[in-house]
């Protein structure tokens, strides 16, 4: 990586964050450390039901509490908008739902939906008010998994539902949201060509993004009606637009300012609490603050899908594979919007097939709304494939790394769901990683090891940023997209690379929503690519303004002016003879050449390269117990290049750390009555330090043609492999193959007890 890296000054260095010392001294602000003059608490009133219409609700009693200084139901706020599917987020938001979702209306549709919330003088006032509030429920049936929720005879949770993307358009409403399908080539004929054929079915269960911050706001209304919030959220601009059409205010009356953020991973893409808040605060006049609790964050806000789902490859004996389906089936929660599209699009995407066919069904359930988690909906479809893809390898005694080599896409492979690949890394990862120390090295008794590998197509979307020269040779950036990953650092460097200054004199802010142009939220691995790339061009437009005042101090032409290593030079003998001219000379010379020196650019960046990484996951099992420990794991990513490694590397060995929870240890449980049974840590078991080995990681770099620093996104992939890398470990180490996630200690003896779907029949 030195090689690649070392004709630049800072790209590829690792100089402390900008946000570090804030962060250890305790300064920094979060979602909740706001505090304002008058502010009110508020506490929401949730269903204890997952499926109910909701008859009445009476909040007198809580109205008349004193301390209570507002009462919202449903019915106070406006009526939902149009059920219209628009590009607004992560993925599509329909806002009719999201109105819905936010604050209940009819019915009740899982256990946590918000049925009503207060706002008063203190948090025990407000929770007294909540336990006030009466609610006259008729319980309904409700249905909780995936497969059980399609059937004919389920429960419905909306009798306007029609499964979308299917013609004729059905005449009875569904669970089935919608169906949709990817096609390359003729699947029949891939098939028919096999030698080999396997087909497997696979589940996984929803699972929660873990962030450390619980939802948090406080809003705050003027009495011109203009509206402030400030929140814990991977998008300012989105929780402005959300909010804006929830409580049907124009997007000019709110200014959203972000705040830091304790995690999101995708989980805060989405609004719970901001519009409530907000309303709350019209209503009285006063500063609101909402703040979630763990159990209210379990119950109520998204996680990630469970999704069940059928693959069948199809290979020669040369190890070609001929053909390939999937068949997948993803919850939605309580609202259709599962990230099925996704899903479908990244199942085979890392492999170079003829033949290929990807059915996906988006179905709701009486769970919460799903919301992203990184990569999502890959790490469903994609932790199916690498199964059958290893179970394949072994039956025709190939290497699974070289199995994945020979089918490997490439530049110039054309993916089902639509594109034709430019250049990217797959091939290099596999490389890399059947050349690692790991891949050979000896195993110990009851030990397994396994390979998996990932896609993500990465995203980029609009973008806005300006520099800004100070009197003194320092420079300003403002930015407005919330730091989740190490964005400030990374915009920072390629700030200096471009100015030519040192790093330590670039002081980057995240903006609200009134201080810069729009910026699409922090998710889908965009931010380095994308918010970097406008950083770049607003530094180059300061640049060019550095050079024309030069040049006026020279008297010559602008264009007879270069910068070089953060000075402006002659471009040449012609040009005249002058000592070259540092920038803060320039700078404390503005205010007679011109004014201000800075530059602006708003971009809506395209040509995001695609992510793929390969993992090695090393396991052993106590036969005895069925408890499956990780002993050794390395990621080997293709990062384009990595602007500062260190990041680079926390970010795979993160998505590992969650890739492992969520094939060991991690699910949502329901009760018979719909009710969720481990709404916290204790009884939600994340992974911890103990849980886990040192994870190596490799960066591989591929630059992106399509950036100028060739930067990938890199937050997605590492979520995606680890999920199969343990099951291909277990069943390496085991000679069974689990195919239900999680792999918990019960089921890993309940292969063993029964001796079912051994790898070798």
């Amino acid at each position: 990586m030195e090689n690649e890296t070392q004709k630049f000054k800072w790209i590829g260095k690792r100089p402390i964050r900008p946000d570090g010392v804030d962060k250890v001294t305790g300064r920094a602000k979060f979602g909740a450390d706001m505090h304002l003059p008058g502010m009110l608490i508020g506490r929401v009133l949730r269903s204890p039901h997952a499926h109910a219409r909701i008859r009445s609700i009476n909040t007198e009693k809580a109205a008349a509490l004193p301390g209570v200084k507002a009462v919202v139901t449903g019915n106070d706020f406006p009526p939902p908008p149009p059920p219209v599917w628009e590009a607004a987020g992560e993925q599509p938001v329909n806002f009719r739902d999201l109105a819905r979702n936010v604050m209940a209306r009819d019915k009740a549709l899982y256990d946590g939906h918000a049925v009503a919330a207060v706002a008063a003088t203190s948090a025990v006032i407000a929770e007294e008010a909540i336990d006030l509030i009466e609610v006259d429920y008729e319980v309904l049936p409700h249905v909780i998994d995936v497969k059980e929720a399609m059937e004919p005879d389920a429960p419905l949770l909306h009798d306007d539902l029609f499964t979308d993307g299917v013609s004729p358009k059905p005449d009875k409403p569904s669970n089935i949201a919608k169906r949709m399908e990817f096609v390359l080539g003729d699947i029949e004929v891939g098939f028919a060509k096999a030698d080999i054929v396997i087909e497997r079915e696979f589940t996984t269960k929803p699972v929660h993004q873990g962030y450390i911050e619980p939802h948090a706001c406080v809003a705050d209304s003027s009495e011109d009606g203009k509206l402030f919030i400030h929140c814990s959220s991977q998008g300012q601009f989105m929780v402005r637009l959300f909010c804006a059409r929830v409580l049907d205010i124009e997007i000019s009356q709110i200014t959203v300012a972000p705040a830091e953020i304790g995690g999101g991973f995708g989980g805060k893409t989405t609004v719970y609490l901001e519009p409530t808040a907000g309303l709350l605060s019209r209503k009285t006049g006063r500063p609101v603050k909402m703040v979630m609790s763990r159990t209210e964050v379990f119950r109520a806000s998204g996680p990630t899908s469970g999704g069940a789902s059928k693959i069948k490859i199809g290979a020669n004996k040369d190890g070609t594979i001929t053909a390939a389906q999937a068949t997948l089936a993803y919850q939605a929660g309580a609202f259709p919007g599962s990230p099925i599209g996704p899903g479908c699009m990244c199942a085979f995407a890392p492999y170079n097939i003829e033949n290929v066919n990807v059915v996906g069904h988006d179905v709701v359930v009486n769970r919460p709304k799903v919301a992203a988690y990184r990569a999502p909906g890959a790490p469903i479809s994609e932790f199916g494939v690498e199964c059958v893809i290893d179970e394949i390898a072994n039956r025709l005694s190939i290497d699974p790394i070289a199995f994945r080599e020979k089918n490997a896409a490439h530049q110039g492979t054309k993916a089902a769901y639509g594109p034709t690949f430019g250049p990217i890394g797959f091939a290099e990862t596999l490389k890399a990683a059947k050349q690692h120390p790991h891949y050979s090295a000896p195993l110990g008794e009851n030990q397994g090891r396994g390979v998996a590998s990932g896609f993500w197509f990465n995203i980029g979307g609009d973008s806005s940023a300006s520099v800004h020269i100070n009197e003194d040779g320092t420079a300003s950036v403002i930015e407005g997209n919330p730091d989740i990953g190490g964005s400030r650092a990374s915009l920072a460097l390629m700030a200096a690379e471009v100015l030519g200054i040192d790093y330590d004199k670039i002081r980057i802010t995240v903006a609200d929503t009134s201080s810069v142009g729009y910026n699409f939220l922090t998710g889908g691995s965009r931010v380095t690519f994308a918010s970097g790339k406008a950083v770049v061009e607003a530094a180059k437009g300061a640049v060019s303004e550095l050079c024309a005042r030069a040049a006026k101090l020279w008297e010559i032409d602008a264009d007879a002016v270069e910068w070089v290593d953060g000075e402006a030079r002659p471009a040449g003998d012609n040009a005249g003879d002058f000592e070259p001219m540092p920038l803060s000379t320039i700078a404390s010379a503005a205010g007679k050449t011109g004014g201000p020196i800075g530059g602006h650019a708003s971009l809506n960046v395209k040509g995001a390269g695609p992510g793929f990484g390969t993992h090695i996951c090393d396991v052993e099992v106590d036969q005895e117990t069925g408890r499956v420990s990780v002993v050794r794991y390395t990621a080997v990513q293709d990062v384009g290049r990595a602007v500062h490694p260190s990041y680079v590397e926390g970010q795979l060995q993160g998505g590992v750390a969650q890739g492992v929870g969520w094939a060991l240890n991690e699910e949502y449980i329901y009760d018979k009555d719909g009710r969720l049974d481990n709404p916290g840590f204790l009884d939600y078991r994340i992974p911890v330090a103990s849980d886990l080995p040192m994870i190596d990681t490799v960066l591989v770099e591929v630059p992106n043609p399509n950036h100028p620093y060739g930067v990938r996104g890199v937050g997605e992939v590492p979520i995606i492999p680890p999920m199969a890398a343990v099951a291909n470990a277990i069943s390496d180490a085991l000679g069974v193959r689990l195919k239900d996630l999680p792999m918990s200690p019960p089921k890993v003896l309940a292969s063993l007890n029964n001796g079912d779907d051994r790898t070798a029949s």
